[in-house]
């Protein structure tokens, strides 16, 4: 169910769905995976989404059929269409980013828990926002690469 709830004239409840955020989820992680040169298996998948691998298998059947994969049953290699991608990029670009916060900005411990629960809410204008309020970090905290966003390239 997507959409917002008028509670008053001041505030309103949005309600995502959590079949996009699992979407999203295995998009980043396959995203990830190949930053890394790590061959994208269903067994990889299944270990860093700590899901069992028929799930995976079920998943990537959904993903494919949204044109998110180009995935084919007893491969053991899938690719990311362009349309998924996109998507992978911009969750991995909202997690750094949210961590580089944490760690510079608030001066707290990086709780990936929190960053997982916010990274599927931010729209491309908040996370430009903060990636300008940071000043365009080009890592996170472990070290890795923060993908540029349109903000970075002005």
């Amino acid at each position: 169910m997507l959409g917002t709830i008028s509670m008053n004239s001041e505030e309103e409840l949005y309600l995502g769905t959590a079949e996009s955020e699992h979407v999203e989820m295995y998009l980043k992680a396959i995203w990830h995976m190949r930053e890394r040169k790590e061959k994208v298996k269903v067994s990889s998948i299944a270990k860093i989404l700590n899901v069992r691998q028929p799930s995976v298998v079920q998943m990537l059947h959904k993903l494919n059929d949204a044109n998110l994969v180009k995935y084919v049953k007893g491969s053991a290699v899938m690719k990311l269409t362009t349309e998924g991608e996109k998507i992978g990029e911009r969750m991995i670009r909202n997690t750094r980013l949210l961590e580089v916060m944490m760690k510079e900005a608030l001066k707290i411990e990086v709780d990936e828990e929190m960053v997982c629960g916010i990274e599927h809410h931010m729209k491309e204008k908040f996370t430009d926002a903060l990636c300008t309020l940071l000043k365009h970090p080009r890592s996170c905290p472990h070290g890795y690469d923060i993908p540029l966003g349109n903000c970075c390239k002005e």
